[in-house]
């Protein structure tokens, strides 16, 4: 990595962080804010939330494409400046229609800094540093989240509609902050796809060929569904209502997720990255699977209530240490999969999958949790064991330095977008 390389590496660091700052501040207390603080139910608190995954659907495909003619950097600055607009807005506003209005812009800003961030974090890292930069990424987001929410959860008062739109004007503040930071990185050059040269059809295409692509999708897909699509609706709601959990023991759990990822993420990079990458995820599949049978325990035992407890928080816990596991690996090796130029294009690609698992997940697993207390343990217990054989399948279709790179470095360079049958994966 050159010096310039570094700097423009710290500046997007500091960039995540800030933007995790700013929306920990009110994505704790958005349903509150709407349905109580604002009066306007919870039918509408729904669809606000709905709107963000919809939203994001919707601006993430042409996100991609923009991403790759135009550079990461100013599609970011751009969904900052929208976000900004859609945070503050979404403070003011007073009716249902100018709620929905707002979320829907906020949604969109929000989904496409996702991808440019990443993308801009490929161009900035080699293959030697990119892992770690990830790590760092997913650190920094949690830890930006969970002071922001500590620190709103001190601001807010739900009798002063006021204290909510200090909130969101901080969240937008954050936002404007970033765009100050970010306009002084100096990317280093990479490649571009001129219109002419490869439309967007022509990479939709292109992309949904390649077969090991397709597969991670899916593998993230349910990874997405199978674990964030259920921290606050089906996992929350198992635990309210099959174990008795009290609010108060929640947020324990929660806060027990991020400490999880706060203190285990660098422990485990080193193990992480000279492993197989198809074998950590696999390695995934089978803690989250104990994870399920520590909730299964606490919601369907017969153990006393601080077991029932200790086995949710548990739940949380062996939730964030699979994902500690899986932020070195999956982002990277979406980079590696994508051929020169179109990182944007792929990490686009991969956002929507993700947005697509979270808007299904809260929808299937929040009824179930409620109320089909041990088919939904036994459901996503076979999704996380599905996770391993998945992760398994696609490390048959990964070339030998698309899954583990580090080992190769000395004498190969790593092909991006590569299959299987190449030669560089005779070499192994």
């Amino acid at each position: 990595m050159t010096r310039a390389m570094g700097a423009a590496m710290r500046r997007i660091h500091v960039g995540n962080a800030l933007s995790a700052f700013g929306l920990g501040f009110t994505v704790p207390y958005l349903y509150v804010y709407v349905a109580q603080v604002r009066g306007l139910g919870a039918m509408t608190a729904g669809l606000v939330l709905a709107v963000f995954a919809v939203a994001a659907l919707i601006v993430l495909p042409f996100a991609g494409r923009a991403i790759v003619r135009r550079g990461p950097l100013p599609v970011l600055l751009a969904a900052l400046v929208t976000a900004a607009l859609g945070a503050l807005s979404l403070g003011l506003a007073g009716s249902a229609v100018g709620v929905l209005a707002a979320a829907a812009v906020l949604g969109a800003g929000q989904a496409v800094m996702q991808p440019a961030l990443a993308t801009m974090i490929v161009d900035c890292s080699s293959a030697d540093t990119r892992s770690r930069a990830f790590a760092m990424q997913f650190f920094l987001q949690n830890l930006g989240l969970g002071v922001g929410g500590l620190i709103g959860g001190h601001l807010v008062d739900t009798t002063r509609v006021s204290s909510f739109t200090l909130l969101f004007a901080i969240e937008a503040a954050m936002f404007l902050l970033l765009v100050v930071v970010m306009a002084t990185v100096r990317m280093p050059h990479s490649p571009r796809m001129d219109a002419p040269a490869r439309s967007a059809k022509g990479s939709w295409k292109q992309l949904l060929g390649n077969r090991a692509m397709v597969q991670l999708s899916v593998l993230g897909f349910v990874l997405f569904f199978a674990c964030y699509g259920q921290f606050e609706s089906g996992l929350s709601a198992f635990g309210v209502e099959a174990a008795g959990i009290s609010t108060s023991a929640l947020g324990t759990a929660l806060a027990a997720n991020t400490l999880m990822i706060v203190v285990a993420q660098f422990a485990v990079l080193k193990f992480v990255e000279r492993r197989r990458r198809s074998r950590v995820i696999a390695g995934v599949g089978l803690i989250w699977a104990v994870a399920w049978l520590a909730a299964g325990y606490a919601g369907l035992g017969h153990g006393s209530q601080e077991m029932a407890t200790a086995a949710f928080v548990s739940t949380y816990a062996l939730f964030g240490l699979g994902e500690a596991m899986l932020s070195p690996t999956v982002a990277p090796l979406v980079a590696d999969l994508a051929p020169e130029g179109l990182a944007g294009q792929y990490n686009s690609a991969f956002a929507l999958v993700k947005q697509l698992a979270l808007a299904v997940g809260p929808a299937v697993g929040g009824p179930m949790g409620a109320s089909l207390h041990a088919p939904y343990v036994l459901t996503f217990l076979l999704f996380s064991l599905g996770i391993t054989v998945l992760a398994l399948r696609l490390g048959r279709r990964l070339t030998a330095v698309q899954d583990q790179p580090w080992p190769a470095r000395g004498s190969r360079v790593v092909t991006r977008g590569g299959t299987p049958a190449e030669p560089v994966a005779a070499e192994a």
